[in-house]
């Protein structure tokens, strides 16, 4: 009888701890807020100027301003980040997943088409005008774009974590030394199509 106890509780605590890990997002903390190594702790703490004058400037190209836990540390164990995504006409936010954390998009300017695919490979696309709001599932592979070539778009994207982390797909694939016949092979494509996509994806 006991054993039996025993081994009911050693069951139940392992799928505790197995369901924990699963389920991991950032760490908690046992203080009200993390302050870095010598900082003073006043209101500068806590406010991020990294997205000022950035409104109402010219969207030459696609750019992302992040307010996450390296460019704001007073983030650190606060489980939110924020970016601003500028658009200029035509821009896109490339196949991109955020492995810690779900992201919600809020259109401030323009229009945007965007989308996810879930691990069905279903696609589920919107199209987005000034004050709507669409999440991406963490993790899930997403994009945005902004199909109008005669009107810049701008959104702001709030994520779960202080670090959502960022895989953008065209960059993970074509420019990290993946070896081109893997690539070509993976694509049912050819090493010459593969060497012209990594040169398209050169700065």
């Amino acid at each position: 009888m006991a054993s039996f106890l025993l081994k009911s509780v050693l069951v139940v605590v392992a799928i505790f701890s197995i369901s924990s890990i699963a389920q991991a997002s950032d760490p908690d903390i046992l203080s009200d807020f993390v302050v870095p190594v010598g900082s003073a702790i006043d209101g500068n703490l806590f406010t991020f100027n990294g997205t000022r004058g950035i409104f109402g400037s010219v969207i030459e190209k696609f750019k992302v301003t992040k307010a996450s836990k390296a460019e704001f540390p007073a983030l650190d164990g606060q489980s939110v980040s924020l970016a601003v995504l500028q658009f200029p006409g035509g821009g896109v936010n490339p196949p991109h997943t955020h492995p810690r954390a779900a992201e919600v998009l809020f259109v401030i300017q323009g229009s945007l088409e965007v989308g996810f695919v879930d691990t069905a490979n279903k696609l589920y696309t919107q199209t987005l005008q000034v004050g709507d709001l669409f999440v991406f599932p963490k993790g899930l592979v997403h994009y945005q774009y902004n199909s109008d070539w005669n009107k810049s778009a701008t959104a702001v994207s709030g994520f779960g974590s202080a670090n959502a982390g960022t895989v953008s797909l065209p960059t993970t694939l074509f420019s990290t030394g993946i070896d081109d016949q893997i690539l070509a092979k993976s694509f049912k494509s050819d090493i010459a199509t593969i060497q012209k996509i990594k040169t398209g994806l050169s700065p």
